[in-house]
């Protein structure tokens, strides 16, 4: 009989969920509702609570405390999408009530999974039953129930984890979409897998705990010809943990003797951390010098003249000079900026939009959208990088709204201001309503006000058959997406697009804004523009490159 667990065991069983959750995440992602190529909950919470894992299995000083706060902040900062963001509150909440303890019984644990749902329902504006809020509930409902009986932690953990998968299975009878689709909460899904990954590892069963990005089973041979043309041939990385005088100027000599040394160099300050890559053919000397500014950790030293074929160095080398250019580039014109009242920061989701949010005065683009949605990490380096007082946030994505909000929270310095957008043209729209003349507060009210006119539909294609919406879906057919369920489906593009149109346009309607996709032609993006002005003459239709992937065309009307 198990009756107590310290922050060992603790720490074991975080980690196995972690990993769990993570050999999972691709059969998480295909619980999606909508059957598009874009299903993301298993990758956004493997992604969120794989950033406190790493975390966590570099702990020095292992207690209950320590390992509370590397759960907590790695989670808090790595959310991504909305099922990262409540995972991340789960945790949150989780580590509230058992940071003060060394030893954990059933009681214990039972009053922390009732910290973990109260903090998590907070942080949604409208919790939504039949999700996996609802199944973390029920979770810690029954924990409460058996902890009065039950004084085995195996015993009661086995037990939980019955319950939560009970509920689970109840998930389509609260939400008729999920009954419709035949499928169970993904996000519930997920919470379940970690409760069984951390179950197992609670058991002894052997888990391997490492978060280090795979490598291939076997390597590559290359030729001395190729690794002749690989000029420094050790990827080095590591952390400093500062313990001396580290200011900008020691970065900049720190900087210089890394160039000296080698190349491809990124170094980035953190309050207490330092977190080092170069190539060369010396990692010693760059170990050496590192150790003059403190202790070290995450060293990983890679020879890639053994791991890599050459176009892949090349490749990555070209990357690197480009990205760190770019970043020498914005660095400077924002040290040449004045800073002014307000500034924005959008989630954009290709090339076309890029320019279009450019061109209405965006000062920060995060690459995201459905495919990728930004953690509450990206948000704050953005908010760390726009000059002024007021920052508006726009994350274009209904599934990127409570990482925006969490960023808000959690910045320092200067107001945040989230415009719900959750999609790209309602993006648009605000950005198109700001006027410069007025404060931050009147323009947030128009921006919200104007964006509840745009009404937004999106073409992309199914990968499997299901019904939904009363529709009958195959695997390859096209269909339309509006703002709350699908609109349309079809064998052929253009006819897919027209149809969903029939849904969307009224009477009044003013505007259709056509945004093509990477995979769409000019020519076929301006016939469909035709058509849509000849079926309503009344609206002024406007075609634009976007070159977003998956979606064909998003469509707004106004």
């Amino acid at each position: 009989m198990i009756k107590t667990i310290d922050a060992q065991i603790v720490a074991k069983m975080f980690l196995g969920g972690a990993k769990n959750l993570e050999s999972k995440k691709e059969w998480i992602n295909e619980l999606n509702v909508f059957p598009v190529p874009d299903g993301d909950t298993g990758t956004n919470m493997t992604l969120t609570i794989t950033a406190a894992a790493g975390e966590v299995g570099s702990l020095k000083e292992l207690n209950m405390e320590t390992l509370a706060k590397c759960i907590s902040s790695g989670s808090l900062r790595g959310a991504r999408g909305n099922s990262g963001v409540i995972l991340s509150q789960l945790l949150r909440g989780l580590t509230k009530g058992i940071k003060d303890y060394e030893e954990l019984d059933v009681i214990d644990l039972a009053n922390a999974m009732q910290k973990a749902v109260e903090t998590a329902y907070k942080a949604v504006m409208k919790p939504k039953e039949g999700t996996i809020l609802t199944v973390a509930k029920g979770a810690a409902l029954k924990a409460a129930e058996l902890a009065e009986t039950v004084e085995d932690v195996e015993e009661f953990c086995r037990l939980v984890i019955e319950e939560a998968e009970a509920v689970l299975s109840r998930t389509p009878d609260m939400l008729p979409v999920l009954k419709e689709a035949g499928v169970v909460d993904s996000g519930g899904q997920g919470l379940v897998e970690v409760m069984k990954g951390a179950y197992e590892a609670l058991i002894g069963k052997e888990v391997d705990y490492s978060f280090e990005a795979p490598k291939k089973e076997a390597s590559v041979r290359i030729s001395d010809q190729t690794k002749a043309d690989i000029r420094f041939g050790y990827c080095t990385e590591f952390l400093i943990m500062r313990e001396k005088a580290y200011d900008e100027n020691t970065e900049l000599e720190f900087k210089a003797f890394l160039e000296s040394i080698g190349d491809s160099i990124v170094v980035v300050s953190d309050d207490d951390i330092v977190k080092v890559h170069v190539h060369t053919n010396d990692p010693g000397l760059a170990i050496q010098r590192a150790l003059t500014y403190g202790s070290l950790s995450h060293m990983k030293i890679d020879n890639m003249r053994l791991e890599h074929e050459e176009k892949l160095i090349k490749d990555a080398s070209r990357i690197a000079e480009e990205q760190k250019a770019k970043e020498e580039t914005r660095q400077e014109e924002e040290k040449n900026k004045t800073r002014r009242a307000m500034g924005f920061i959008s989630v954009s989701i290709g090339e076309g939009i890029d320019e279009i949010f450019r061109g209405l005065g965006v000062d920060y683009l995060i690459e995201g959208g459905q495919t990728m949605n930004p953690s509450t990490e990206d948000m704050l380096k953005a908010i760390d990088q726009v000059n002024a007082d007021t920052v508006f946030i726009l994350p274009n994505n209904k599934n990127i709204v409570l990482a925006a909000n969490q960023a808000s929270y959690l910045a320092e310095g200067k107001k945040i201001i989230v415009i719900p957008t959750k999609t790209i043209p309602q993006g648009i729209t605000a950005m198109v309503n700001y006027i410069p003349e007025e404060n931050a507060e009147e323009n947030r009210t128009r921006m919200m006000e104007e964006i509840r006119n745009v009404k937004t539909g999106q073409i992309t294609y199914a990968v499997r058959d299901t019904r939904i919406d009363e529709k009958e879906i195959h695997q390859g057919d096209y269909m339309g997406i509006g703002d709350s369920g699908i609109l349309s489906v079809g064998k052929e593009i253009g006819e897919t697009a027209m149809a969903m149109m029939t849904e969307l346009v009224e009477d009044d309607s003013e505007i259709i804004g056509i945004y093509y996709g990477e995979e769409v032609s000019k020519d076929d993006a301006q016939a469909l523009g035709n058509k849509l002005a000849r079926q309503y003459p009344d609206a002024e239709v406007e075609v634009h490159y976007g070159g977003q992937p998956i979606y064909y065309y998003v469509i707004s009307v106004e």
